[in-house]
């Protein structure tokens, strides 16, 4: 793993909230800590429910994860466009995080129960 990346078990249950519903629970969290940024909860897509999930045409691009993939939240009051991201294919390093996903905080609601 690359040195200012580390990736551990997120311990206890999160839940991801959007829009006043609930998207998804999880006991197998991952939390990814990189550098001095915030901690990041990585969802396994297997807990969210994807049938409010739908793909966007955003990609970016890191040098320690690899490519992202976009995907907004359809939710009743309308779509959260790009609120959530996934690595399909993530580097060796970080491997950890496929079949995962993260939202973003500032559009969603991420806790521990």
């Amino acid at each position: 793993m690359t040195d200012h990346i580390k990736i551990r078990p997120a311990g206890g249950t999160w839940v991801v909230r959007a829009a006043g519903a609930v998207l998804g629970e999880s006991k197998d969290a991952l939390e990814l800590i990189e550098g001095d940024y915030p901690p990041v909860v990585y969802f396994p897509r297997a807990d969210i429910a994807m049938a409010f999930i739908d793909a966007s045409n955003t990609t970016s691009s890191c040098p320690h994860k690899g490519a992202a993939t976009y995907y907004s939240i359809i939710a009743k009051s309308g779509a959260l466009t790009d609120s959530v991201w996934s690595y399909e294919d993530p580097k060796d390093a970080v491997a950890a995080i496929k079949d995962y996903l993260a939202f973003d905080t500032s559009k969603v609601a991420v806790e521990q129960l």
